[in-house]
């Protein structure tokens, strides 16, 4: 029996997972891992409430996990421009889900960070994308992946007005873009996370716009 644990399932490409999930006779346990309530669709699915600021509630969100995925982040309007909190989250959370992975011999981790990710970086954003890459890489997991999509195509449950304007825009030009940077939706990431929790291989890896698409 696969037992696969998903963080972030309300977010656009985490709902996009779990829809998959439910409907994939290879995933037998689904563990859906939540800091609230949230309404489930399979009798294969089952809600985990912890708090991420407790690490012991990492450890035991985890165990047992054959692949744990991923895709959790925060927006500076949600954290009212706060920095540190910002870091607390998206830093946070990865940091203490793979060291929990770690431990409990967890087989494949992947997770979702952007495009243009760097630790170098002058962005407060991408640098700390960068960060967050380095943390997963320095735990030398048996297997771990990073997928770095650019902007998201997709309907979110929130309201951002000004990503809604961007995916209408920039699709029209992304011919003018690297590939690395261009526009892709949001179930192409979904599924080639997925994908890869089947048949994933050693080491750490980082996947773009390209990979991504090929791996859906």
């Amino acid at each position: 029996m696969i037992k696969i644990t998903l963080f972030g399932s309300t977010g656009l490409i985490g709902n996009e997972i779990l829809k998959l999930l439910e409907n994939d006779n290879y995933f037998e346990n689904i563990n859906v891992v939540s800091r609230k309530h949230i309404d489930l669709n399979s009798k294969k699915s089952k809600l985990n409430i912890i708090d991420f600021s407790d690490y012991k509630a990492y450890l035991k969100a985890v165990d047992g996990s054959d692949v744990v995925l991923a895709s959790i982040g925060t927006t500076q309007s949600k954290v009212r421009f706060n920095k540190k909190k910002y870091r607390e989250i998206d830093f946070g959370i990865i940091s203490n889900a793979i060291k929990a992975c770690k431990e409990k011999n967890v087989k494949h981790f992947s997770f979702v960070s952007s495009a243009g990710a760097d630790i170098n970086h002058i962005s407060f954003y991408l640098k700390l994308k960068g960060e967050i890459e380095k943390e997963v890489q320095s735990q030398q997991l048996n297997s771990s992946t990073v997928y770095r999509p650019s902007l998201l195509l997709g309907d979110r449950k929130e309201n951002r007005f000004g990503e809604k304007i961007a995916q209408i825009i920039i699709p029209l030009i992304s011919f003018l873009f690297p590939d690395n940077y261009k526009p892709i939706k949001a179930l192409n990431v979904a599924k080639a996370m997925v994908n890869e929790s089947k048949n994933y291989e050693s080491g750490f890896k980082i996947y773009h716009y390209n990979e991504i698409l090929k791996l859906s």
